[in-house]
C-alpha cells in the first residue's frame, strides 16, 4: 500500500494526489460516475416510453420487425469488445433492441399465454429493477416480504382454503409444479431429504395426457423418472377422465409401486381445458394421494364470479400453481405456488438453515425471514407487481378483465362458425380459440388423408407471412390426432371486437392463394 501522486495512461482522468493504492489500483472515492449514469437513465426513459410503451401498444404499429438470425447479428452488432462505447451509441443499441423485439403488449399479439401491458405492473417492475432486492430475509427486503405475505394470503382466499395455507412466489409455473412434486414426495417419504433415493420405493405420479410438459421434467429432475409418470387419457375436450385415473392408480398398486401425487390441470395449454377437479379429488382422498392443481393458466378465472365455476373442487387441492402474469397481466414473471399445509412443510422439506442468512438471534421477528422455505437463495420481488396492479384496479377490475377476455373468445368462436373457410375445432371453455382456416383450393375436397395432409401445411405458411408482414401473431400446432390448427389466446383489455374481426380477415388475406 502506498500514498503518492500519480497519473494513469489509460485515457481516464488522472488519479488524485495522495492516492491510496493497493496492487497499483487507486482506492480513493468511487470510480463509477453516478452523475453520468443518471444522465444516461434520464435519456433512456424517453426512448422506453416512446418505443417500448407507446409504439409497442399501438395497433397501427407492427407486432414484430422480422429478421433472420444472421440479419439480426448485423443489425444489432452483438460482439463484445475490450473498450466501451459512448452513451449515445448505447442509447441507439437500446432503440435497436426494442425495434427488433416482438411487441408482446401489442393488441394483436395472440401467440402465447401472456399478452398485453399493465402500466401499474410495469412501474412496479421499474421500481424492483432499480432497488434490486432479494426476497429472502426481512432485513434486506422488508417491504417486499410483507407484500408477498399479503398477496399470498389473498390468493389463498381466492382458492377457497378457509383455514389458510402457505405459499411462495417461484420463477415460473414449471418450478411451481416441481415444488408440488417435491413436497408431495417429502410428505410421503420424509427420510428422502437426508438419505436420498437409494432406499426409497418406486414412486409413481399421475397426470393427464394434456398436462404441461413440466410435469415430466419434474419427474426427471427429481429422480423419479419419466417412466414413473403414468399418463391418464383425456376426453375429446382435453379433460382428464377420472375413471381412467382410477385404473392407473390401481395398476400402480398391483405393480407394487407407491402412488403419491396426482397432477390435474385447470386450463390446459392448447385447448384451455379444465380437469374435473371434484372427481379427481375424490380419487385422491380415497387413495391418500397428494392432489396438485396446475392452474398456471386457468387460475385467473378464480377472480371472476361468473367463471370461477371452471375450477370447482380446487379448494380440495393440497397445492396449486397459479401464474398472475398470464390472464391477469402482472408481467413476466409472476408465479405463485400455494399449499394448504400450515405445519411448516415448506421449511421441513427445503430448509438448510444457512447461518449467514437465517440467524435465530436477530433483533426482529425471524418468522419474516421466509427464504429458507425456497429452493432458491436470491429471489425476485415478483409479488410486488401483482400487488401494485391489484391495488390500482381492485378485485373488480381484475374480474372485469377476465370476463371481457372470455366474452371476446366467445365472440370470435361465433364469428368463426359463420365465416366460410373457417372451422372451429371445439367450443372454447376459456380464452383459447382453436380453429382451422381452409383455403378455397381445399373447400370442395372430402375430409380424407389427402385433405388433412394439405391442410396441415396451411397454418405454417400463414404464420410465416404474418410474421414477415408484422401484422399480428397467432400460434399454431398439431395436437393429438389433429393436423396443424390456429390457437388464438385472448387476454389483453386493449383487445377489441375489431381486432377479432381483423384476425379472421388477415388470415384469409394471407392464405387464400394456398
Amino acid at each position: 500500500m502506498s500514498s503518492s501522486i500519480c497519473e494513469n495512461g489509460s485515457g481516464s482522468k488522472p488519479v488524485k494526489k495522495n492516492a491510496i493504492l493497493v496492487d497499483g489500483v487507486p482506492l480513493n472515492g468511487p470510480i463509477l460516475d453516478s452523475k453520468a449514469g443518471e444522465r444516461f437513465v434520464e435519456e433512456a426513459f424517453p426512448i422506453i416510453m416512446e418505443e417500448a410503451i407507446r409504439k409497442a401498444t399501438d395497433v397501427n404499429e407492427k407486432v414484430c420487425e422480422w429478421q433472420t438470425p444472421e440479419e439480426l447479428k448485423q443489425c444489432l452488432d452483438l460482439d463484445l469488445r475490450e473498450g466501451g462505447e459512448p452513451p449515445q451509441q448505447i442509447l441507439k443499441r437500446c432503440k435497436d433492441v426494442i425495434k427488433y423485439s416482438v411487441k408482446t403488449g401489442h393488441p394483436r399479439f395472440f401467440n402465447q399465454l401472456y399478452a398485453g401491458m399493465d402500466h401499474y405492473s410495469l412501474v412496479a417492475r421499474f421500481i424492483t429493477e432499480a432497488i434490486n432486492p432479494s426476497v429472502y430475509t426481512f432485513e434486506v427486503s422488508p417491504t417486499f416480504v410483507m407484500i408477498e405475505e399479503v398477496v399470498l394470503k389473498k390468493m389463498i382466499e381466492c382458492v377457497g382454503w378457509e383455514e389458510g395455507g402457505d405459499g411462495i412466489f417461484s420463477p415460473g409455473g414449471s418450478v411451481s409444479n416441481m415444488y408440488a412434486v417435491n413436497l408431495a414426495r417429502y410428505k410421503n417419504c420424509p427420510n428422502i431429504k437426508d438419505e436420498g433415493l437409494s432406499g426409497m420405493p418406486r414412486l409413481v405420479m399421475f397426470t393427464s395426457e394434456e398436462c404441461h410438459y413440466s410435469i415430466r421434467k419434474a419427474a426427471a429432475f427429481l429422480g423419479i423418472g419419466t417412466k414413473n409418470v403414468y399418463v391418464v387419457p383425456a376426453d375429446e375436450r382435453g379433460k382428464m377422465i377420472p375413471e381412467e385415473l382410477e385404473k392407473q392408480v390401481q395398476r400402480a398398486v398391483k405393480e407394487g409401486a407407491v402412488p403419491f401425487i396426482v397432477c390435474a390441470t385447470a386450463g390446459t395449454t392448447v385447448l384451455g381445458a379444465f380437469d374435473p377437479l371434484e372427481k379427481i379429488a375424490d380419487i385422491c382422498q380415497k387413495h391418500g394421494l397428494w392432489f396438485h392443481v396446475d392452474a398456471s393458466w386457468g387460475g385467473g378465472a378464480l377472480m371472476s364470479n361468473k367463471h370461477r365455476h371452471l375450477l370447482n373442487g380446487i379448494q380440495r387441492a393440497d397445492s396449486v400453481a397459479w401464474n398472475p402474469h398470464k390472464m391477469l397481466m402482472a408481467g413476466l414473471q409472476c408465479c405463485a405456488f400455494l399449499v394448504k399445509d400450515k405445519t411448516g412443510l415448506f421449511e421441513k422439506c427445503h430448509s438448510s438453515q444457512a447461518s449467514y442468512l437465517f440467524q435465530q438471534d436477530k433483533f426482529y421477528d425471524v418468522s419474516y425471514d421466509t427464504g429458507d422455505k425456497s429452493i432458491q437463495c436470491s429471489r425476485r420481488a415478483d409479488a410486488f407487481k401483482f400487488w401494485l396492479m391489484w391495488k390500482a384496479v381492485g378485485t373488480r377490475g381484475l374480474e372485469e378483465r377476465v370476463n371481457r377476455a372470455l366474452a371476446l373468445a366467445r365472440y370470435l368462436a361465433e364469428e368463426i362458425k359463420k365465416k366460410e373457410g373457417f372451422r372451429l375445432i371445439l367450443e372454447p371453455e376459456y380464452a383459447n380459440v382453436c380453429f382451422w382456416y381452409i383455403p378455397p383450393s381445399l373447400r370442395n375436397m372430402p375430409d380424407g388423408p389427402e385433405f388433412w395432409k394439405k391442410l396441415h401445411q396451411v397454418a405454417p405458411v400463414i404464420k410465416e407471412r404474418m410474421m414477415k408482414k408484422g401484422s399480428m401473431m397467432v400460434g399454431y400446432q398439431p395436437h393429438r390426432d389433429k393436423v396443424n390448427f390456429f390457437r388464438q389466446i385472448i387476454i389483453s383489455p386493449q383487445v377489441s371486437l375489431e381486432d377479432m374481426d381483423f384476425v379472421l380477415q388477415e388470415i384469409e388475406a394471407l392464405g387464400k392463394d394456398l
